[in-house]
């Protein structure tokens, strides 16, 4: 007759009450020794317990949420018949336990909950923790807050599209009767500016970690354990004990092999925004919205800019009638537009960058003041150590993560670029209030339905939830709706009539699947259509909101109208 045994909370430390926060078996699950049966978290850590025999889960006495201590029964297992008769009490606390418990002694700082990088994700995880009342450590390698988006990123590349709007409007206002002078460029002047705009938002940042109690420490983290990492800086370390971590440490620009990178003069979006000067001629490599944000403002300043693309298009993924506009206006402000082509050598020498090219319509060769490399960026999963800590981390750099942001560590999470595309600032800050709330017990997750991409070109593009092209792809059923800004007024009035508003919907339901907007502001229009995307609107729902008149924004009224037939401004023959 098969032998039934209980199989109990083992010896759980200090900890005499204790919440089982995962069931990792199901009735009739057939486990081996040292299976995870169920996770326990205390206010101190998480811990996995392994089955201690092999066999068949007959029957599970506990569920999510229930507290229990050493002794109470996790599950009934029927036992193999290569399992023990009888299961051995263990005298000593479980591994994990035991293990954090020596580790915090030897710790030079403790923290219930640890941040590693203080990107947008990582000092909003960071926050919510410390608004939730956990002690909270973040570490970060540059000496501000704000990560690569506020200090070399997102930040600053706005302050200087700014500046490049401005001067591309201020020449475009020729066309209204209205001639300026050609702009003065004082370099230093726009560097200036722009890092004493990164120094308010870091001052700033700092100020909410002070008001929190949350400590930062500057510094490279690596995993030493699952419940320890080591920082170092400037020649000296200390060791941080933890309870939870989430890790928020981003991506690093791709580099091609072969490619002089001891060469100043061959930038990555980092050097790009430094703005040390302004070059002559630059060759961007790489059409995506890093590269084409920075040819714009480098445009605007004074240089002759060359884009080279790999792909048939530029913003590759982005559908085609939205990226035309921008493709239009670029090809009359750039040098040139290489699409289907790649650099195979760039070579270093007195007059410039000498680059081999490879592809449709490129020359062999050509010199360059500067060259910018913005082929995409790759996760830093590689570089914390993650192994130590027992986390699984992809071939390419990635995290994977459930809903809760949980890695297969369960105390240990991971948000933003990290843990996948898109690598976006905005969906890494949802992530990390989700990862915060888990930790502080809150039955959350991270389920959006669409995340917003823009790209702040001149003209801008932004885009949600289903694109054409990914329809097609994967063969959705979907209609459309396109109005052209040439028909807005306020479009017209501002001198931009190039765009277009574009809604999919599902032909049955007519719900919205998605939308895509190119022309100016974009990116703040597109909100409005995640929201309908979110709440389940139709484009019905659409066409009968009133919108102000007249503005950019009615575009999606409008479009939403051409489906209806409603629309007057303007005329659709009747099918």
């Amino acid at each position: 007759m098969a032998k039934i045994e209980d199989i109990k909370v083992p010896d759980i430390g200090d900890s005499a009450s204790v919440e089982v926060i995962e069931v990792s078996v199901a009735i009739g699950d057939q486990i081996q020794i040292d299976d995870s049966i169920v996770t326990l978290e205390s206010d101190k850590a998480s811990m996995d317990i392994p089955s201690p025999v092999a066999g068949i889960v007959k029957e599970i006495t506990v569920s999510l949420g229930d507290k229990v201590s050493e002794g109470d029964v996790l599950i009934k297992m029927e036992l193999s018949d290569t399992a023990s008769a009888s299961i051995v009490e263990k005298e000593t606390p479980i591994e994990p336990a035991a293990e954090m418990s020596q580790q915090n002694s030897q710790a030079d700082l403790h923290a219930e909950v640890l941040v590693i990088g203080a990107g947008p994700g990582g000092y909003t995880a960071a926050f919510r923790a410390a608004d939730l009342g956990k002690k909270v450590i973040i570490i970060e390698r540059y000496p501000s807050l704000g990560g690569v988006c506020l200090n070399v990123g997102c930040i600053p590349s706005k302050a200087l599209l700014h500046q490049a709007q401005v001067i591309h409007e201020a020449a475009d206002m020729s066309a209204h009767g209205v001639t300026f002078a050609a702009p003065t460029i004082d370099i230093d002047a726009i560097r200036s500016n722009k890092e004493g705009l990164i120094q308010r938002l870091t001052g700033g940042l700092a100020g909410l970690a002070k008001q929190r109690k949350v400590t930062v420490i500057s510094g490279y983290a690596q995993f030493e354990s699952s419940h320890t990492v080591v920082v170092e800086e400037a020649g000296s370390s200390q060791t941080i004990s933890f309870d939870h971590a989430i890790i928020a440490a981003g991506s690093q620009p791709v580099k091609i092999p072969g490619f002089p990178y001891e060469d100043e003069r061959l930038m990555d979006s980092t050097g790009a925004l430094a703005l040390t000067d302004i070059p002559s001629n630059m060759l961007v490599i790489g059409g995506g919205i890093i590269g084409l944000e920075m040819a714009t403002v480098y445009h605007a300043l004074g240089s002759k800019i060359s884009v080279i693309e790999l792909m048939d298009q530029l913003v590759a993924g982005c559908d085609k009638d939205l990226v035309k506009p921008l493709h239009k206006r670029l090809s009359k402000q750039l040098e040139h537009i290489y699409l289907k082509a790649k650099v195979t050598a760039i070579e270093s020498t007195d007059k410039g960058l000498k680059v081999s090219f490879e592809g449709e319509g490129v020359p062999d060769s050509e010199v360059y003041d500067r060259v910018l490399l913005s082929v995409g960026r790759r996760p830093n999963g590689g570089l914390i150590g993650a192994n130590k800590a027992g986390i699984n981390v992809d071939e390419r750099g990635f995290i994977a993560v459930d809903k809760q942001m949980r890695s297969n560590v369960p105390h240990i999470f991971a948000i933003g670029d990290i843990v996948g595309n898109p690598m976006l600032a905005h969906k890494a800050v949802h992530e990390g209030k989700v990862a915060a709330e888990v930790i502080a017990g809150e039955k959350v997750a991270f389920d959006p339905m669409s995340i917003p991409s823009v790209a702040y070109t001149d003209p801008e593009i932004a885009w949600m939830g289903l694109t054409e092209t990914a329809a097609k792809a994967d063969g959705i059923q979907y209609e459309k709706s396109v109005f052209p800004w040439a028909a807005s007024g306020r479009a017209l009035s501002i001198g931009r009539d190039e765009g277009l508003t574009k809604i999919l919907w599902h032909p049955d339901t007519k719900r919205i699947l998605g939308a895509g907007i190119v022309g100016t502001n974009a990116g703040e229009l597109i909100a409005e259509a995640v929201l309908a995307l979110e709440m389940g609107a139709d484009v019905d729902d659409m066409s009968l909101t009133i919108h102000p008149h007249p503005t950019l924004s009615e575009t999606l009224c409008f479009a939403a109208e051409m489906q209806a037939g409603s629309i007057t401004d303007l005329y659709i023959k009747k099918k």
